[in-house]
């Protein structure tokens, strides 16, 4: 009887080991979770000021130690801190043995509901508050990568989350490109830095296409008064259009002997014109109301007659206001060197459509006006425009300084010539400020002509 007695005693404690092993195995065996947020912070202590150990992105799993109030003490990288519960969403547990489905079933229901519901009503306070996104991307302007300009002042973070390190601050209209897109956070490249920052911040920059540059340059090259006065005509062989009432203003082009001019107004001894569909001033005394007659016979007898009158009225005009008309020789400029020198300091900054400063960016007419400014000359601000621009030179009497246009059958580009058979000019968006062959390739099959403006 005791035999059986101590054998039945033995199976029992058995039976009773293998429970509590199983039981300890089920009970310690750590659960996972899931980060449920762009990113989350693990902290060395279970409070929102604690400090941050490591920023764990959405959909990385983490394992869960323990619970401290509304935090759940994890490992994560091998890294032991602390998440908000409202951060994770726990992963089931383990498949329990079959003596302890029972047991175990309700108690499973009864978390993982509580879990569920935890999440859902905590969601929207997290994206919210507690991690950065209290943007709504959903009414965000799509955003790819390129340039964008900001929208308003913001800081660059150090990484995608809004409790990141500050690496800058950025003002409204500041220029950047975006490298990369994660979420609702936006990589961008300033010309100093790189970080990151809300897409919301970004807004697309429209580039003026050259086409209303130039209708806005019409305008403003337009008279005040719509309607002309009267039509004069050139009266001497050569005659310069300036810029303002007065010999030392910039020539905006020149006119030729019996060029009809509209005149839009009369005062100080200068006349407000439009010659070649161009705006500007010239001394009264170069216009006629009728053509000049020009044969030779004619020509002869007027001077016979009139010589001694010419020669003093002539006299007169060069004396008052040294307007007599200019030959059509074009002598080459000193000053030529010196705005190839300007140039060069240039070689390497970037192409920008639009552009016309070192601090954003060139384009062709941008670069070339932006180096002429330097020397106190006024060019106008497209390329097209600019061969209205000083007075024509052959390719055969190109000298350092000259204006280089190119294009088909209108003009696309401009550069400025360096001697040497070189050209200098803002290039493409690729290669941006460089120097060029003039003799090979696509310069040489498109030149259209050169100006002299110095």
């Amino acid at each position: 009887m005791k035999s059986k007695m101590n054998i039945k005693s033995i199976l029992i404690m058995a039976i009773i080991s293998l429970a509590s092993m199983l039981f300890i195995n089920i009970s310690l065996a750590a659960n996972t979770g899931t980060i449920n947020v762009d990113v989350a912070n693990l902290r060395r202590e279970a409070n929102a000021e604690s400090t941050i150990l490591e920023q764990i992105t959405l959909n990385q799993e983490v394992e869960i130690l323990g619970e401290e109030g509304d935090w759940y003490q994890v490992t994560y990288n091998q890294i032991t801190g602390y998440v908000s519960k409202e951060l994770v969403t726990v992963n089931s547990n383990p498949e329990p043995t079959e003596e302890n489905n029972q047991v175990n079933e309700n108690s499973t229901q009864d978390n993982n509901q509580v879990e569920t519901n935890t999440t859902e009503q905590n969601t929207t306070v997290e994206n919210t508050a507690t991690e950065g996104n209290a943007q709504n991307t959903e009414n965000t302007e799509e955003i790819t990568l390129g340039e964008y300009k900001i929208s308003e002042d913001t800081r660059l973070k150090l990484i995608p989350s809004i409790n990141a390190t500050d690496v800058i601050e950025l003002k409204a209209d500041e220029t950047v490109t975006v490298t990369e897109i994660m979420n609702g956070w936006a990589c961008v490249e300033t010309q100093t830095t790189k970080g990151w920052l809300r897409k919301d911040k970004l807004k697309k920059d429209e580039p003026v296409e050259e086409n209303q540059e130039e209708v806005q340059e019409e305008q403003e090259q337009q008279p005040a008064e719509n309607t002309p006065i009267k039509t004069q005509y050139i009266n001497s062989s050569t005659v310069n259009v300036r810029q303002e009432a007065n010999t030392s203003s910039t020539i905006v082009t020149t006119a030729s002997l019996n060029t009809e001019v509209q005149v839009y107004s009369e005062e100080g001894g200068w006349s407000r014109v439009r010659v070649n569909n161009v705006e500007g001033y010239i001394a009264t005394s170069l216009l006629s109301d009728s053509r000049q007659e020009t044969s030779r016979s004619q020509s002869t007898s007027r001077k016979t007659s009139s010589t001694k009158s010419t020669k003093k009225t002539t006299t007169s005009q060069s004396k008052t206001q040294n307007t007599t008309s200019e030959t059509t020789s074009v002598p080459a400029s000193s000053n030529g060197s010196a705005i190839v020198a300007t140039a060069k300091k240039y070689l390497g900054y970037k192409y920008v459509y639009g552009g016309s400063s070192p601090s954003t960016g060139f384009d062709c007419s941008g670069f070339t006006s932006y180096v002429f400014k330097q020397h106190g000359i006024t060019l106008n601000r497209t390329s097209a425009g600019q061969y209205s621009n000083g007075v024509a030179v052959s390719r055969s009497n190109l000298q350092p300084g000259d204006l280089v246009m190119f294009g088909k059958s209108s003009i696309t580009h401009v550069a400025i010539y360096i001697g040497g058979g070189q050209i200098i000019h803002a290039s493409t968006p690729s290669t941006g400020v460089r120097i060029d062959s003039l003799s090979t390739g696509y310069y040489n099959n498109n030149y259209y002509g050169a100006r002299r403006v110095l």
